[in-house]
């Protein structure tokens, strides 16, 4: 099932999305408010009313309580690199005034000269759940949704902390639309092509199944330090490929596009823009 928050000139709803001409409105003003019902499930299955396809996508989940990003969880990525394993995930946060829609524009700060792409699988929380077990964090699972996490390299690297690289305002893609285990190969620990594009050149192409620390995995490892709430969402990490890693590092400009893919998941089309 193919749940969203979408914009109709009259405010957001939470909808269904059936296919690309039927759009069922839920009964709430966005998927995290749906989500923060405990029979959301039982809801999204019931009729509703049909509303005109003529909107966009906001963000997925709007106003997450909290978005958790992980660093370094590809295994090919860690490879080529030459690193190590990670025995822990690595975690940092980013605020959620930097989410976006799935076709609206990123914001590029006039304060950065290395905006660049890294494309990532979306967990989002559909039950509270504060030290999980395995069966616990799977149930925890809502769905699965494609975020691209646009960084602002030399603002991450300015420090060890790389909060203030990841926060800007307005340059975080996630959606368009979330969709529930079922529909996946592989359910709560999805195995799904993964790709990002620039101006028509894929430079980043993967498995999710390559990565080191899975959604059981994560949702365990963060609900020990906090409780996850529904709409909460986790950005598993990106593959190789990013722009800084080029020789010498490409960045993004005014102009460019950004196509993040996930199959089974959509994708999310995004012009890159002056601030």
């Amino acid at each position: 099932m193919k749940l969203a928050t979408f914009r109709t000139h009259t405010g957001t709803r939470c909808v269904r999305v059936e296919d690309a001409d039927t759009i069922v409105d839920l009964g709430a003003p966005d998927l995290g408010v749906l989500l923060a019902d405990g029979n959301w499930r039982q809801r999204v299955k019931l009729p509703g009313t049909q509303l005109s396809s003529e909107g966009s996508f906001a963000p997925a989940v709007p106003h997450p309580s909290k978005v958790i990003c992980v660093g370094l969880n590809y295994r090919h990525h860690i490879a080529e690199m030459g690193r190590a394993m990670p025995t822990h995930p690595t975690l940092f946060a980013k605020f959620a005034e930097a989410l976006i829609g799935a076709t609206d524009p990123i914001a590029l700060p006039p304060e950065s000269a290395g905006a660049d792409w890294e494309a990532e699988l979306a967990i989002i929380i559909g039950k509270p759940v504060r030290r999980a077990s395995a069966g616990e964090a799977a149930d925890a699972i809502a769905g699965f949704s494609i975020l691209n996490d646009i960084t602002m390299r030399d603002w991450q690297y300015r420090t060890t902390q790389w909060l203030q690289g990841k926060s800007f305002e307005a340059t975080t893609p996630l959606g368009p639309f979330m969709v529930t285990p079922d529909e996946l190969p592989g359910g709560c620990e999805p195995a799904l092509q993964l790709s990002c594009s620039v101006n028509n050149e894929r430079v980043q192409e993967a498995n999710t199944a390559d990565l080191v620390f899975g959604p059981i995995d994560l949702i365990r490892y963060i609900s020990t330090i906090v409780t996850l709430k529904p709409g909460d969402v986790i950005a598993t990490g990106t593959p190789g490929g990013v722009g800084h890693a080029e020789d010498p590092p490409r960045h993004l400009n005014h102009g460019d596009v950004v196509v993040t893919k996930i199959e089974g998941l959509g994708e999310l089309w995004n012009v890159v823009q002056a601030a």
